[in-house]
């Protein structure tokens, strides 16, 4: 039936309502373009297609130019509550000077973990260093992913403060993560975890809800994820995860994986 403006001025108030609830307005979609914005050479980009009803969200990401075979850690990043202006990170946050942006120097720019992007279980801060519940690009590289993620009450209204940032990257174009391109990483190694190629922890890829303005201020408060990330302290971000990594048994599956690859 075609509602012209006649007709629904004619139509009395909760009518409308009614109307306008079954045509599903309440929804908003979003759409993310992710890239190399640290200039890492990751050649890795990603495109996301979020829809957020309430507080579930449904997210899409379809990627290429990932480390085949291997899999690739990605989160939601910022804060629903902090005030600081987060955003992608640019090469000029390689304070070493060693050509790549690591996670501790990425960290100040994009913020916390407030929802990791895990295939299955739980999304929390918690399960940052799931891998092996994180997408795995195939063999030439593509990566898939694509779940409904129930959020924390009144965060459906705050996504636009967030980033989502895709980890690991394949800097000597030998098609693994290895200890001969980058050395082993200093963020696993902060946690307790040995034998972990920097490739495996670098960021890959960054992108910003569209329509949010980049360091848009952030609106409210949800309590979940602290955003404290000033200087280096950001590190201990990952504290949480890194417990939870450790308690999982999760240091011994990366050294399985990677002692796998290089095999």
């Amino acid at each position: 039936m075609r509602l012209t403006t006649k007709t629904a001025l004619a139509l009395p108030g909760t009518a409308l309502l009614l109307l306008a609830g079954a045509t599903g307005a309440s929804a908003d979609e979003f759409d993310m373009k992710l890239t190399d914005t640290m200039g890492n050479k990751s050649g890795s980009s990603s495109t996301a297609q979020l829809t957020v009803e309430g507080d579930s969200l449904s997210i899409k990401i379809t990627g290429q130019g990932f480390t085949p075979n291997s899999p690739h850690a990605q989160h939601f990043h910022g804060s629903f509550s902090d005030a600081k202006k987060f955003t992608c990170p640019d090469s000029s946050a390689d304070a070493d000077g060693d050509g790549q942006v690591n996670t501790e120097e990425g960290l100040p720019a994009y913020g916390d973990i407030v929802l990791s992007l895990t295939t299955s279980g739980d999304t929390s801060p918690e399960s940052g260093l799931a891998i092996d519940r994180m997408p795995t690009a195939d063999a030439a590289g593509n990566l898939s992913y694509e779940r409904t993620i129930e959020l924390p009450a009144g965060a459906g209204a705050k996504l636009k403060n967030l980033h989502v940032v895709q980890h690991g990257l394949d800097a000597n174009g030998n098609d693994k993560y290895d200890l001969e391109a980058l050395g082993e990483s200093s963020f696993a190694k902060s946690l307790g975890v040995d034998g972990i190629p920097e490739e495996a922890t670098n960021p890959a890829t960054c992108g910003t809800v569209t329509g949010a303005s980049t360091g848009e201020m952030p609106q409210g408060g949800v309590d979940t994820g602290d955003g404290t990330t000033g200087g280096t302290e950001a590190v201990g971000a990952f504290g949480l995860a890194g417990a939870a990594f450790a308690a999982a048994g999760g240091a011994l599956l990366y050294r399985r994986r990677f002692a796998t690859d290089r095999a």
